[in-house]
């Protein structure tokens, strides 16, 4: 039982492709796997605060129904006995969403759209994640919990908002986690915590029961361990939903990409002390960028600089719009908030429509700008993150998610790659373009991983 139990722990920490093909093989049974997992939640949560919610009797039972389903040769889908972790601003029914907010949990009477297609395909949902405080942060604090800690970095941050998703994907606590993404969510998170973090393009995924925090640019996103667990996600998750006001009804599938790598056009972001990125995070973005500019050799990377963009001030423009709905959607549920919420929402209520109509038109500038920036580059690289991740307790960074900004004001894809020390590698594409930076951004964490074993060998 000792050396079964040993197996079955085995795949807790090992990527999407292999559990799917352990699962379809019956190298391990859903069962077994979903119980590794629940075991490690109850002996690890406390410490790591990943989870609010933990459905062990559903889960085990879905998990069962798969293994039968599988042993009559029906899997509903490829990931079938997957078990999964949501983030608890996604509805699962007969869960709690809460939000982050305290005491504003409520039974979900339906599943999130993403939900249903994960489930439709097998997925075993293992339970809630933990994130800030109506999704406003970047630290991964909440007044209920305190900080999350970060799992590779003692008596750091584990980032946010998707604090939980990120470190139960980084500490085996699950096979992969949906997340979402406002400003910078899950890229932030990801990059703290040395997992991989996708943020589709806006209407890729549809957000019918995802709570929200700016509409404009909401996400649902993913957090793995590697790049090629995401797209099998995306995949399943993708699909035109009409109650979603933005949901993309696509022509053509979402398939993989025709294009000639040898071609692409990159830009590196050049102007880091201008986005006020730290010392140390530059010089590893620098090294990063050395060991993949072999890849670019038909096409060498050009300097961008994005000064001209003014980022931080679409940023602020943003967060006033993000104060503001999240006032009209969950008015009711703020009654317990920290003081902190209610300052920031304070300053949405000491607001015009002028104002509101300001920052609009000033996100709408941006869009164009981002726009124009894909007529001359097919992807961007620039830093995830602007610093290592804060000390715990620490007063919140104000500049933390500008570099994450970029992507999500413009409405496009972006992925961060985990480099050393909480720092990540972001690759940012042109809407719709998820499936070739996703298969860039595979290239790229095989070439990072290799040069950094090679540099420690």
């Amino acid at each position: 039982m000792r050396r079964m139990q040993n197996s079955v722990d085995g795949y807790r920490h090992a990527g999407l492709c292999r559990i799917l093909h352990a699962l379809a093989t019956a190298q391990v049974s859903a069962e077994a796997l979903t119980g590794a997992y629940l075991d490690a939640i109850a002996r690890e949560n406390a410490e790591r605060k990943a989870f609010v919610f933990v459905a062990a009797e559903a889960a085990l039972a879905e998990a069962r129904a798969s293994d039968q389903r599988r042993a009559e040769g029906r899997p509903l889908g490829r990931l079938d006995g997957l078990p999964l972790a949501i983030k608890d601003n996604i509805d699962v029914a007969g869960m709690p969403t809460a939000f982050g907010l305290v005491g504003a949990a409520r039974a979900a009477c339906r599943d999130a759209f993403v939900v249903e297609r994960l489930r439709g395909a097998g997925a075993v949902v293992l339970g809630k994640t933990t994130l800030d405080e109506a999704a406003m942060g970047t630290l991964g604090r909440n007044p209920v919990i305190g900080d999350v800690p970060n799992p590779l970095l003692a008596g750091r941050v584990a980032g946010g908002s998707s604090a939980g998703s990120a470190v139960a994907v980084a500490t085996g606590l699950c096979a992969a986690a949906l997340g979402s993404d406002t400003m910078g969510s899950v890229r932030i998170p990801a990059a703290f915590c040395g997992v991989v973090g996708h943020r589709p393009t806006v209407g890729e995924l549809s957000a019918s029961g995802l709570a929200s925090a700016l509409r404009r640019v909401d996400c649902v996103g993913v957090l793995t361990r590697n790049v090629a667990c995401a797209a099998p996600l995306l995949q399943v998750m993708a699909g035109y939903d009409p109650e979603d006001p933005r949901s993309r009804r696509r022509r053509i599938p979402l398939a993989p990409p025709d294009w000639q790598a040898a071609r692409i056009r990159v830009g590196v972001v050049a102007d880091l002390d201008c986005l006020g990125v730290d010392r140390v995070a530059a010089q590893h973005f620098g090294t990063a960028i050395g060991r993949v500019a072999g890849l670019f050799r038909q096409s060498t990377p050009v300097e961008l600089d994005v000064a001209p963009l003014e980022i931080a001030t679409a940023r602020r423009a943003a967060l006033l719009l993000m104060e503001a709905e999240i006032l009209a959607a969950h008015g009711s549920a703020l009654s317990a908030a920290s003081p902190r919420l209610l300052g920031l929402l304070d300053f949405a209520k000491r607001c015009s429509a002028v104002d509101y109509a300001r920052a609009a038109r000033r996100l709408d500038a941006l869009l164009v700008q981002v726009r124009r920036l894909f007529e001359r580059f097919d992807v961007l690289l620039l830093p995830t993150v602007p610093m290592a991740p804060p000390l715990l307790g620490s007063e919140e960074p104000g500049n933390l998610a500008d570099l994450t900004a970029l992507a999500s004001l413009g409405g496009c894809p972006a992925l961060s790659l985990p480099l050393v020390e909480g720092h990540g590698l972001q690759l940012v594409g042109a809407p719709g373009s998820d499936l070739r930076l996703l298969e860039l951004g595979e290239v790229m964490e095989a070439v990072i991983g290799a040069e950094s074993a090679s540099a420690a060998a």
